[in-house]
């Protein structure tokens, strides 16, 4: 009954820690370790099955590492063709209706039966033995890394073969048996609302920072992005580049051609832009609302923005329906003066976009490289705005979009 306990209470703490974890490594670590843990073992691993690349990748080593075992490795993978039981013998017995049991693996190679006594023989793999589970490399692998046996438990999710959960005993403790077997497969089982958790979870953060229309980043995570790259420009001088593009004529293609056309049009641009930014690394493309859009880049000098931003321009001018798009750039890599905070670098790229679009420029227009910009970003807005925007500095009578 002590044992039953013990085992309860390692369950409700491995969904405890699974649940407090607030990001996807935090919850494999905690899954990993969990097991560990109430399995008695030393080591444990939790690997995810990447179909289209036939491969098990690794997501997580806890516990006693050896020599080449990362915590969080990058590329730690294994050809599932090496790894038959995950791609045949369970998907055998989930298509059947069966349960997806866990299995044991020794240095010694293959498992007998356990005893009818339910003795902890050498190797006791479960009730199906382990005529389908014996794996050649699973035992060089124990081997090579100085552990006797592990315990395999498959994890399903959505009814699919998921991934796997692996946890090892070193050479000279007691060889996994049958109880540990089943044990390990509730385990599992437990992982797996963790892990479905984490990635609804992860879905809502997702949503929370990307415009739906056209899955870039949204206003949310370009605030939180700038504001950033301005505390680093702060500490490190890096350059901070910000291009605003308003798209011409959304309105006028709204009003003949319906929203749909419309839409489509914000989704052809908001690819373009995509597509651009890519030229600049670590760059974020993001919608901020309506037919506005802006790129983010930290660290490429202000030329390599402009260019960047005067093939988006060029791009756009080529989209059916639409009228190109209003550019403004404003960079720490021009002279436009201190930048202190990340509302002085919108103002000053949302000015130059407004030139750009007072002009009808089929260029992008940037700060410190047009005498009117900088005067324009910090002459007192004559009411109130919100959004960093310049709306309170415009005329009333905006220039026609086209």
């Amino acid at each position: 009954m002590g044992g039953d306990d013990a085992r309860l209470r390692a369950v409700v703490s491995l969904a405890q820690a699974m649940a407090a974890a607030h990001t996807p490594r935090g919850c494999w670590r905690a899954a990993a370790l969990g097991a560990c843990e109430a399995l008695g073992g030393s080591f444990a691993a939790l690997s995810v099955w990447e179909r289209g690349r036939g491969r098990l990748r690794v997501l997580v080593n806890a516990g006693d590492r050896v020599e080449g075992e990362e915590e969080f490795p990058d590329e730690e993978t294994y050809p599932v063709h090496q790894f038959p039981e995950i791609t045949e013998f369970l998907h055998e017995r989930w298509a059947g209706g069966g349960e997806p049991d866990a299995w044991v693996e020794t240095a010694d190679g293959p498992v007998e039966p356990e005893p009818a006594d339910g003795g902890r023989t050498a190797g006791a793999a479960g009730a199906h033995g382990h005529r389908h589970g014996y794996c050649h490399q699973r035992v060089a692998a124990l081997r090579r890394r100085g552990r006797g046996c592990c315990v395999v438990a498959p994890i399903v999710l959505h009814g699919r073969a998921w991934g796997e959960l692996y946890v090892a005993r070193p050479v000279g403790e007691p060889v996994f048996g049958r109880a540990d077997a089943d044990f390990a497969t509730v385990l599992a089982a437990v992982v797996a609302a963790g892990i479905s958790q984490t990635e609804r979870l992860e879905e809502v953060r997702k949503l929370a920072f990307t415009d739906p229309l056209t899955g870039l980043a949204n206003r949310r995570a370009v605030d939180m992005r700038l504001d950033e790259a301005v505390e680093r420009h702060r500490a490190d001088g890096s350059v901070v580049s910000l291009a605003v593009c308003d798209l011409n004529g959304l309105k006028w293609v709204n009003d003949t051609h319906g929203h749909a056309v419309g839409d489509r049009l914000l989704e052809r641009f908001g690819s373009v832009l995509s597509r651009c930014g890519a030229m600049l690394p670590g760059a974020l493309s993001a919608r901020l609302g309506g037919d506005e859009f802006c790129l983010l880049a930290v660290g490429p000098g202000a030329d390599e923005v402009v260019a960047v931003a005067t093939e988006l321009c060029e791009r756009a001018a080529e989209l059916e329906f639409g009228n190109g798009v209003a550019c403004g750039i404003a960079s720490t890599g021009d002279p436009i003066g201190p930048v202190v905070s990340a509302r002085r670098l919108f103002r000053l790229a949302d000015a130059a976009q407004y030139r750009a679009k007072a002009a009808r420029s089929l260029r992008p227009v940037v700060a410190g490289r047009d005498g009117e910009v900088i005067r324009l970003a910090d002459s007192p807005p004559k009411a109130a705005h919100d959004r960093r925007r310049l709306r309170g500095n415009r005329p009333s009578a905006e220039p026609p979009d086209r």
